[in-house]
């Protein structure tokens, strides 16, 4: 059989910062996130989000060809920031300091459930506003637990 160059490595590339895979990211959430600047720039590829949180990329196309930092896109990315407030419910507008004013004020929190339930009723866009294009709630029990 005849190696073509899609045979020889099919695999994506890596982050070209920190040479992580990232997760698949539809170019849609890719779309919604950067500055207006940047659109005609990702209209075209496959997006990965980069989670590592030192690493200033966002996205990055699987080919190599293109990469979003933070300062390319239009919202805070919670994994990549320090600083309040720190982004973790993007469809709701959580973030880390109405978790800790919760436990503060009361020992605990509700927001973790205030979300279970909203999403229960639909009433998230998790795909549409959380730049990794998962859902939060994962990452909003982690800090919780935290904190």
């Amino acid at each position: 059989m005849i190696a073509t160059d899609s045979d020889s490595d099919s695999s994506p590339q890596p982050c070209i910062k920190c040479q992580k895979q990232g997760r698949p990211v539809s170019r849609k959430t890719v779309l919604l996130m950067v500055k207006p600047a940047f659109l005609e720039q990702a209209m075209h590829g496959n997006y990965r989000f980069c989670s590592v949180p030192d690493c200033a990329i966002v996205y990055f196309e699987e080919e190599g060809n293109q990469q979003f930092t933070i300062d390319d896109l239009r919202v805070r990315v919670g994994v990549k920031v320090t600083e309040d407030p720190i982004p973790l419910c993007y469809c709701f507008g959580f973030d880390e300091s109405h978790i800790r004013d919760d436990l503060s004020r009361t020992g605990s929190t509700d927001i973790p459930q205030r979300i279970s339930q909203l999403i229960r009723e639909g009433l998230c866009a998790c795909e549409s506003r959380n730049p990794s294009g998962m859902c939060c709630l994962g990452e909003v029990n982690r800090i919780s637990a935290l904190l």
